[in-house]
């Protein structure tokens, strides 16, 4: 088992795609990462983009074995590289994917930034890996279907 975390201003004892953006780095899904830094980071943002009161981190067992699983249709990406740089920027236009979960990179501040500016043209996709190879990335763990958020299990939360 493995322990993944998800930032919120509030507790998420069940994990629901509805909630989600359709342009967000992986499509609409119930994002977690294995960092707990990275989630409290989250929930921080959050809670400064909600004006809200609290920024809480909720925390998960799942079974890393079913990343293995035969029944489910995952993409994994081991760095920001060519094919995660086009796979971000298509899901950021909301263009749909048949994935259960996707795995790979966070785009954080400096990594949105330079997605960006590849989006916009004024990067090719050669410069902006280059670029995207200098920075720190964390990892993200996306859940896109019901059977695959069904296998979260909720083991706490607690306030940053």
């Amino acid at each position: 088992m493995i322990k993944l975390y998800h930032g919120s201003t509030v507790t998420v004892r069940k994990p629901s795609l509805r909630p989600g953006r359709t342009n967000a780095d992986f499509g609409k899904g119930f994002y977690t990462t294995s960092v707990q830094e990275q989630a409290e980071r989250w929930a921080h943002i959050k809670r400064e983009r909600e004006n809200a009161e609290r920024a809480v981190v909720s925390v998960y067992e799942f079974d890393e074995k079913l990343l293995g699983s035969p029944d489910w249709n995952i993409r994994r990406f081991t760095g920001a590289d060519e094919a995660w740089l086009y796979f971000v920027t298509d899901c950021r236009k909301s263009r749909p994917h048949d994935y259960d979960l996707v795995q790979g990179p966070v785009a954080n501040d400096k990594v949105f930034t330079t997605v960006n500016l590849f989006e916009s043209g004024v990067l090719s996709a050669e410069a902006a890996i280059l670029q995207l190879k200098a920075y720190k990335t964390y990892d993200q763990l996306s859940f896109h279907t019901a059977k695959t958020i069904g296998k979260l299990r909720f083991v706490k939360s607690f306030e940053v």
